[in-house]
């Protein structure tokens, strides 16, 4: 499942926290909100960034929709 389809499903205050921190390691909090929505992150999966045991990070694919987001963009334009 893409960001564009997990995104809108996500509450406020954890989309609130992705703008805020877009970049920065995704807490386990959050990570497991997206999970329960977008399924276990594999290594082809279009959001997910670095992945290591203590750290994860989207994809700079998905820190760039964010950015788009959070500025009001459409997230379809370029």
């Amino acid at each position: 499942m893409n960001i564009e389809n997990w995104w809108p499903l996500l509450d406020s205050s954890t989309q609130q926290w992705l703008i805020n921190n877009n970049g920065d390691v995704v807490p386990a909090s959050i990570l497991d909100q997206i999970t329960a929505l977008a399924g276990h992150p594999t290594a082809d999966t279009s959001w997910v960034g670095s992945n290591v045991p203590e750290e994860f990070y989207l994809a700079d694919e998905a820190i760039d929709w964010i950015e788009k987001i959070a500025n009001d963009e459409d997230s379809e334009s370029e």
